[in-house]
């Protein structure tokens, strides 16, 4: 299993249009360097009023696709 790690800071007016479907993707730039897109979806569990603000460790399997998630500060 593959793993990136990227630090999110969202605003809750951001994700909110991610979670209501005019944005189905997030794409960020991982601590490295490399682009990556992921499912908005997978955030859902780390919305707080603030929004999502934290480094992630993404986890994909051999075909790039998610696995699992893991706010790691």
């Amino acid at each position: 299993m593959n793993a990136v790690i990227v630090s999110l800071t969202i605003s809750p007016d951001e994700y909110r249009r991610w979670y209501e479907g005019s944005a189905q993707h997030v794409h960020a730039t991982t601590v490295d360097g490399r682009s990556v897109q992921f499912p908005a979806p997978i955030l859902r569990r780390f919305v707080t009023r603030e929004g999502i603000r934290g480094r992630f460790r993404i986890h994909f399997d051999g075909q790039n696709r998610f696995q699992a998630i893991e706010k790691i500060d």
